[in-house]
Formats: structure tokens, sequence, C-alpha cells
């Protein structure tokens, strides 16, 4: 299967998923990664603000403030090709939607509170497609392999999805970035990078 089928086809089945489901799944995958050594050992984490049916993550935001973690999310610059990372104190007053409607810091919060990309130890990335050699499908725009490639390379990289969103290997290209670890309702799966040997 195609790039392009495989990624609307596990999309359409991520939809699927009762409400209900999306959150209990959720939580559990919230459980493993507030437990997990990539989190527990960073100091600063940058982590995707979920969207329709993505695995939720406000509630993990929440708990890593309180526990004093400097928390930072994107924003994405289209117009540039590119996601910047703005930290985040009060995530229920700093976000409203910005591109495609995903919820993003506003604007007095990116103008304050933009972060040096370099201070990240753990990026939580999203996407439609994973398998467990770290390979990882996103939405088609390039943004986050841009910002790991670019910007974090040295962060941790930890992809949080559904079991349903695995595959048995997905069809890597050479600018994809490979995941260290995906968290999912029933494994986390210790990838080491290796989608590309």
């Amino acid at each position: 299967m195609n790039r392009l089928k495989l990624r609307q086809k596990t999309l359409q089945r991520r939809d699927l998923l009762p409400p209900e489901n999306q959150a209990a799944k959720s939580k559990v995958i919230q459980n493993q990664l507030a437990c997990h050594s990539s989190l527990l050992n960073a100091r600063h984490i940058f982590i995707y603000v979920h969207f329709r049916s993505e695995v939720q993550t406000l509630p993990i935001i929440k708990k890593l403030l309180e526990s004093g973690k400097t928390v930072s999310v994107p924003v994405t610059l289209p117009k540039q090709s590119k996601i910047i990372a703005v930290a985040l104190t009060d995530p229920d007053n700093q976000l409203l939607p910005g591109y495609y409607e995903i919820p993003e810091p506003t604007p007095e919060t990116i103008a304050s509170a933009t972060v040096i990309p370099e201070t990240i130890d753990t990026v939580i990335v999203p996407g439609s497609v994973f398998d467990n050699r770290g390979g990882r499908l996103g939405y088609g725009g390039g943004f986050y392999d841009r910002f790991l490639s670019q910007d974090a390379p040295r962060a941790k990289r930890v992809a949080l999805a559904y079991e349903l969103q695995m595959t048995t290997q997905v069809p890597v290209e050479p600018h994809d970035q490979c995941m260290d670890y995906v968290v999912t309702e029933q494994l986390v799966y210790d990838c080491q990078r290796r989608c590309h040997a």
C-alpha cells in the first residue's frame, strides 16, 4: 500500500473510534508516558496539543506543568514551512484555534514565550501511521521531520498512537525521521530510530 492510501486508511480507522474509546485509550497512553524515562529525565518537553481524534495530550501537559517541567507546544508557520516551540504555563487560557483550527498559543504567548529548540530534551510527536522500528508517517506537511532533523536533533522522540495506527512496516523515505519510542494503549515500543536500517 502506498503512503497516501496507508495514511488515509489509518486516519479513517482512527476517526471511527468512539469518543469514549479515544478518551479511555488516551488515559492509558498518558499513564504509560508519565512514568517513562524520556519524560521523567527531561526538563523541557515539547508536546503537540491534540486535535480531533489524536491521542489526547492536554491532561499530560497539565501534569507536566504541575511537576515543574518546562512545556512547549508547536506553532505552525505555513509560509516558512516550519514549526516553532512556544512555552505554556496556563493551557486553559493560552490556547486558541490556529493553523487548520489546531489549538496553538495565543499571539501574546507567542510574542513572549518562544523558546530555543536546542533546550528541548524530549519531543512528543503525533502522526498517522507507525511501526515498531520507529517508522512514522505524519500528515503530509513534513513539519515534524524538519523540526526534528534541523531544530531538535538531540531530543528524544516519543510518538503517541492508538494500537490501530501500528503497521508492520511504514514505507519510509530518506527525509522521514525515526522515533525512539512509540507509546500505545497496549505497549511501549522501543524503536531506537531503526526505521532506515
